[in-house]
């Protein structure tokens, strides 16, 4: 048999326990065929040199916001490195005032009070920008600030008419709406800049795509889409994935995952039972290689860096203050059950403790009452555990999904918010693996950038940005973060049968890297380079 392309000269490291290390990939229509001395006397139609350079699995963010990072690409860049202060920030959003005609809205995003001091307020965005809504979107995703023009364009006569809802809150201060908006009442002003356009999803997506195969990412798990207002873009998400895949835009592997809104009651099914999901019964698992349905994304509480993550005790810097639970318990719990029952792989947002129990209650009744082989139900986040919390994920197979990159992103901040003797149990990893738990690594972009290399170095070194030690007992090898970044990706999502090693009869999809992960000293592990990406044995980006 001729192959397709024999890729030679290289250090590649499988993630594969039988073959560990390799130095020759023979591919052959999009998968592995053979690696090694099993290529000895086989041609191929083109050979690939690679020059000694490393080579890996091709990363899987497990949690990754896509279509919303191709879309922040367009907007005003408000985070800590474009905007350090407040002073910045407010100058980024008048500069962009002043050349945007009035009444034209200004979308920014990523800003972080923990850093720059404080949130922006209504009144200092009035100041700058009378003539133009303006909102500002906080880097967890889980707050906005509007000013007076934004409430307008919403349909309110101003900040002050904006109503209090179940699940959010509208921050005043003695009695004074400040524009910062918390969880459910981010919608009152956001679903005014929604659906978004298909025509412009397909944009997003395709620059989503170069942005992650730059980065070594061939597939990505997309935690929210058909949800309008923050967790997708429009109804037609799926349909704007798909067209994108037609057309050649979207470049990267993806599981969807359909937000909770988007399920629904339709009626019997059959004796005694009543369908909940999509129309004609479509749940997890439908699709190909490039688009497929994965879990159905529930979120049950707020943001540790925003306060609102729903807690046991108070925020260390913050008394008095536990967050919310955004969804009441009861309804939660018939979310979690009907889900499960009718075939969903579940994925939870759970960030405090407390949110957590309802959300482990709630998955140990529905796999009590409706048996089920295998459904690897997940926690998305799963920040802050004790270890009676622990042991029950483990009990009940669940898949834990923290994010590295939060280390030193937000580390700080997150240390502040629990307190010295809290912090030991924030954003487990170690002890997952310990616990035989197959780890997936993510990002939670846009929340933070998306370089797994990052992500691995953030999972090995865990240390803030200030230098400050993050549970440095919860540190995984390089091995293990590699591992969790390709292979335990592919687990979260029932794929591991068809990607995340590189082993004959998967998916030939690899990142090929300018130092050996392996070798390289722990602190420069971020600084190491993807130089070229190849997805179904086709190199799809290679650094200039």
């Amino acid at each position: 048999m001729r192959l397709d392309t024999i890729f030679t000269n290289a250090v590649v490291h499988t993630v594969d326990d039988d073959h560990p290390r390799a130095t020759r990939i023979g591919v052959w229509q999009g998968r592995v065929a053979a690696l090694d001395d099993d290529l000895d006397g086989v041609s191929a139609r083109r050979v690939v040199d690679l020059g000694g350079a490393t080579v890996v699995p091709g990363f899987h963010d497990a949690h990754q916001h896509f279509s919303m990072v191709g879309r922040e690409m367009l907007q005003l860049d408000v985070s800590a490195p474009a905007a350090p202060t407040l002073d910045a920030l407010l100058a980024a959003v008048a500069g962009r005032a002043a050349r945007l005609a009035p009444g034209t809205w200004i979308i920014g995003h990523g800003y972080d009070q923990n850093k720059i001091g404080a949130h922006p307020t209504a009144q200092q965005l009035d100041r700058i920008a009378p003539e133009h809504p303006v909102w500002l979107v906080h880097t967890s995703k889980h707050m906005a600030v509007a000013n007076s023009a934004a409430a307008r364009a919403a349909g309110f006569s101003g900040l002050d008419a904006l109503p209090e809802v179940p699940g959010g809150a509208v921050v005043r201060v003695d009695g004074v709406p400040t524009g910062l908006l918390q969880e459910e009442a981010m919608t009152r002003v956001s679903d005014v800049l929604f659906p978004v356009p298909l025509p412009q999803l397909g944009d997003a997506l395709a620059a989503a795509s170069e942005h992650c195969l730059a980065r070594g990412i061939t597939s990505i798990t997309e935690p929210g889409i058909g949800g309008v207002g923050g967790l997708g873009s429009s109804r037609a998400d799926l349909r704007a994935f798909q067209d994108a895949r037609q057309s050649g835009r979207l470049r990267v592997r993806t599981t969807v995952m359909p937000y909770i809104e988007a399920l629904h009651d339709f009626g019997p099914i059959g004796p005694g039972e009543n369908g909940y999901g999509l129309d004609l019964g479509l749940r997890s698992g439908l699709g190909d290689d490039w688009v497929r349905v994965g879990g159905v994304k529930i979120v049950s509480d707020g943001s540790l860096i925003g306060r609102t993550a729903a807690m046991c005790c108070d925020y260390h810097d913050t008394p008095g203050e536990r967050g919310f639970l955004r969804v009441e318990q009861p309804e939660l719990r018939r979310q979690i059950v009907d889900a499960h029952r009718n075939g969903w792989q579940v994925a939870t947002h759970a960030i405090g403790d407390a949110a957590l129990d309802v959300v482990l209650d709630a998955y140990a009744e529905a796999q009590r009452l409706h048996p089920r082989a295998d459904p690897r139900h997940r926690i998305e986040h799963c920040a802050v555990t004790s270890p009676e919390q622990v042991r029950r994920i483990v009990d009940l197979g669940l898949i834990p999904v923290p994010q590295g990159r939060f280390v030193s992103e937000t580390g700080d901040g997150l240390l502040a918010a629990m307190g010295p003797d809290r912090s030991a149990g924030l954003y487990r990893m170690r002890t997952w693996v310990d616990a035989g738990v197959e780890l997936p690594g993510s990002s939670d972009a846009p929340v933070v950038d998306s370089p797994p290399l990052w992500g691995l170095h953030d999972m090995v070194n865990r240390r803030t940005a200030s230098g400050a030690a993050f549970g440095l007992a919860e540190a995984l090898t390089v091995e293990q973060a590699l591992r969790a970044y390709t292979h335990g990706s592919a687990y979260a999502t029932h794929q591991e049968h068809l990607k995340g090693r590189i082993r004959p009869g998967l998916l030939a999809d690899f990142a090929v890297l300018d130092r050996d992960l392996l070798t390289v000293a722990a602190e420069e592990i971020r600084d190491v380079a993807v130089v070229a990406t190849v997805v179904g044995g086709e190199t799809v980006h290679e650094r200039r």
